[in-house]
C-alpha cells in the first residue's frame, strides 16, 4: 500500500489522534522525569548546561519522531511501538490494512 494513498475514516482518524496524543504524554512524561531528576544532581555550571543540551535533543527527537499527518501515521505508530510509546492495542479500530502496515514496519526494522 501506497502512504500516500491511504485514506483515513473519521473514525480512524478519532482513534490515531487518541493513540497519537496518548504516546506523546508518555514521552514528554518520561522526559520530565529524566529531566527532574537531572535537574536535582545539579552540582556545578557545566550540569546546568549539560541540561540546555539534553532538553534540545529531546525536543528535537520528540518533534522528528512524533509527525501527525496522515501520510506518515502507519509509520509515525511503528516507530512509536517500537520506542515503547504506544502499544497496538491502541491502534484497535484502525483497518486491518492499516495495522498490517505497522506490523510489515516493525517486522523489518526487528531484521535490522
Amino acid at each position: 500500500m501506497n502512504v500516500n494513498e491511504i485514506r483515513w475514516s473519521s473514525s480512524e482518524k478519532k482513534v490515531a489522534r487518541r493513540a497519537f496524543d496518548t504516546a506523546l504524554e508518555v514521552a514528554l512524561g518520561e522526559t520530565m522525569t529524566e529531566l527532574k531528576s537531572k535537574v536535582g544532581a545539579v552540582t556545578t555550571p557545566d550540569d546546568m548546561w549539560e541540561i540546555e543540551n539534553y532538553l534540545r535533543q529531546q525536543r528535537r527527537k520528540i518533534d522528528q519522531m512524533f509527525d501527525y499527518r496522515y501520510s506518515q501515521l502507519t509509520v509515525v505508530f511503528g516507530v512509536l511501538i517500537r520506542e515503547g510509546y504506544l502499544d497496538e492495542s491502541q491502534l484497535v479500530g484502525l483497518s486491518e490494512d492499516k495495522r498490517e502496515e505497522i506490523r510489515r514496519f516493525l517486522a523489518w526494522h526487528a531484521k535490522g
